[in-house]
């Protein structure tokens, strides 16, 4: 991979790996979340919204002029989506007990890249003219 492309998505590449990381250790206890209703799923919804953003606010610095916005589609949305289905398989199948794999989270993160995308493409697209 090239140095300028890591250096042009550090970014997005830190919030990719933190993903990763978060998603197959083992859950930590936080005893005073447990009150919150479903903050699982918005745990999940920040973190892939918030990724799919930074990797359109990325993008769309770094391709002032010449942006290809089917590959802004693959890379801040297909490829998250995707990504997320992996991790929930990875979760159930991998993780010796220690994760569930769950599609709500899935749902959770699928929602999550949308308001991503739709955060890139009507806010940040639109600002960064």
């Amino acid at each position: 991979m090239k140095k300028e492309y890591l250096l042009a998505y550090k970014f997005s590449i830190f919030c990719i790996i933190l993903i990763w990381i978060l998603c197959l250790m083992p859950v930590p206890e936080f005893p005073e979340l447990e009150e919150v209703p479903f903050v699982d799923k918005w745990t999940h919804f920040v973190m892939y919204g918030g990724t799919c953003s930074i990797i359109w606010l990325e993008y769309l610095l770094k391709h002032r002029i010449d942006r290809n916005y089917a590959r802004v589609l693959v890379g801040a949305v297909i490829a998250p989506d995707l990504m997320s289905g992996l991790l929930e398989l990875l979760q159930a199948y991998c993780t010796n007990g220690m994760r569930s794999g769950d599609w709500m989270d899935f749902l959770a993160n699928t929602v999550g890249v949308l308001i991503g995308a739709f955060i890139g493409w009507f806010i940040l697209r639109k600002v960064i003219k």
